[in-house]
């Protein structure tokens, strides 16, 4: 079934006046096995016994719960060296405590975009995307007008967008159509045969896109491409999904904000702001707590980068350069607890809009869970069935103790998976608000899979 159109990600900044440029540690640790060139089927996530071991205790210790309130590091750590570094690696440094990171363009050297898309002086290559996509139509973004915490969006062959950004930057990065931003441009959606990026291994366990593959009608991978100057307002991703950017060409700045220091910038009424970097937020009668807040994390992010941005980090982006990305949003076990309670926060949020029809609305409750569709684009009946797709699969791992299904996925990892599952569709299943879906069509239905996990799960830890 189809989880709903996908929304903006509600846009939230942090730090505006504040700045804090931030050295990088560099890391050196131990290495990945080579990825595999496709786009649309997960590769092996490596997750091993010991890592198993280690993120079991982790969640253990939270008790079901999520990671509080964070503080921002003193500095961002950059991967240096693809042969030095390993999943268990970034596990221990950057998924358990959800940390930001940074990746060197040697990790991205060998992608066809990287190739094919830039020019020799790199600077976005015109003409090969003309060629290539020219008359394919593009959602675009205008930069300078405020819709909300984001901006208002049309639709256009990318034929003609181009011609705009050659215009644009003629014009001394001037014009009357304002500064115009191609955002979320599912290209790998359309053209899944074209060779343009290596999934990297450590994002290679990515529910998201493998519940959308699984419907084969959607996906959460998307195009980025503007000139120098256009942005994206501060915004935490969709679901507090994970995910990672990198600069096929250009230059990006990124404000980073850890989980909760986004709550200081809230206004007297309680929305967060546009631009954190707007003098506004220096208003104390306006922004009573600003002050409270800590600076953003800032980083420079090159050419051939690639940044992880962790679950729930409010960021705004800056393009420093003519520059195009490619960005993936992702969900998985360590961050399925966060999807979770935003969605709980989500229903809350609809229930307290509507609360004055509580006692005269038929079916309030259902329309509830309409109304968060239609905001979130996710509701508790939709995040079941995305459970089940992914419980189901490694349900299929577990109960044949494969080493390795024909994805890739491996023992352990279909482990750990289950153990997350059965943690969240036990808390999906007590809620009262899901009690009241009408689940008489589900199949399995929610216990008969919550119950088929916990034997799963068992089993893998019985002596």
């Amino acid at each position: 079934m189809r989880v709903g159109p996908k929304p903006q990600a509600l846009v939230q900044r942090k730090g505006g006046a504040l700045c804090l440029l931030v050295s990088r540690l560099v890391l050196t640790v131990s290495a990945p096995a080579e990825v595999r060139r496709r786009v649309l089927r997960p590769v092996p996530s490596w997750m091993d016994r010991e890592t198993l071991a280690l993120a079991d205790r982790h969640f253990r210790g939270l008790g079901g719960g999520v990671p509080g309130i964070g503080q921002a590091p003193g500095r961002v750590a950059f991967v240096s060296e693809p042969g030095a570094f390993s999943y268990a690696d970034f596990v221990r440094g950057f998924l358990l405590p959800n940390l930001p990171c940074v990746f060197s363009s040697a990790f991205t050297q060998g992608w066809g975009s990287r190739r094919r898309w830039v020019t020799s002086a790199g600077r976005p290559d015109f003409d090969h995307l003309l060629r290539t996509y020219g008359d394919v139509v593009v959602p675009v973004a205008n930069c300078g007008v405020q819709e909300y915490n984001s901006n208002p969006k049309e639709h256009m062959p990318l034929r003609d967008y181009i011609t705009y950004w050659k215009e644009y930057i003629e014009g001394g990065y001037s014009s009357p159509r304002g500064c115009l931003y191609l955002k979320d441009w599912h290209l790998c959606r359309d053209f899944p045969v074209e060779d343009v990026f290596t999934l990297p291994v450590y994002f290679s366990s990515d529910w998201l896109n493998e519940f959308w593959d699984a419907l084969d009608v959607d996906d959460y991978r998307f195009v980025y491409a503007g000139p120098a100057g256009s942005w994206s307002p501060f915004h935490a991703d969709i679901f507090r999904s994970f995910s990672w950017s990198v600069n096929v060409c250009g230059r990006k700045k990124w404000l980073l904000f850890p989980p909760g220091q986004e709550e200081a910038l809230r206004d007297r009424h309680g929305n967060l702001p546009y631009d954190v970097t707007s003098p506004a937020l220096c208003d104390t009668h306006l922004h009573p707590r600003s002050q409270l807040a800590g600076p953003p994390l800032e980083i420079t992010q090159e050419a051939g980068e690639m940044v992880f941005v962790p679950s729930g980090w409010h960021h705004q982006v800056h393009n420093l350069d003519d520059t195009i990305s490619i960005n993936h949003n992702w969900v998985n076990g360590f961050n399925l607890a966060n999807m979770w309670r935003f969605l709980q926060q989500e229903l809350c949020a609809v229930q307290e809009e509507v609360s004055e029809w509580r006692d005269s609305m038929p079916d309030w409750h259902h329309h509830c869970q309409v109304i968060m569709r239609s905001c979130s684009g996710i509701n508790f009946e939709d995040f079941y069935h995305f459970l089940k797709v992914i419980a189901e699969k490694r349900l299929l791992v577990l109960r044949e103790a494969a080493t390795e299904d024909g994805a890739g996925l491996g023992f352990e990892q279909a482990a750990f998976d289950a153990g997350r599952i059965t943690e969240v569709l036990a808390s999906l299943v007590a809620h009262p608000n899901f009690q009241r879906v009408d689940t008489s069509a589900f199949s399995p239905q929610p216990k008969e899979l919550l119950q088929q996990l916990r034997e799963a799960v068992d089993a893998t830890v019985a002596p």
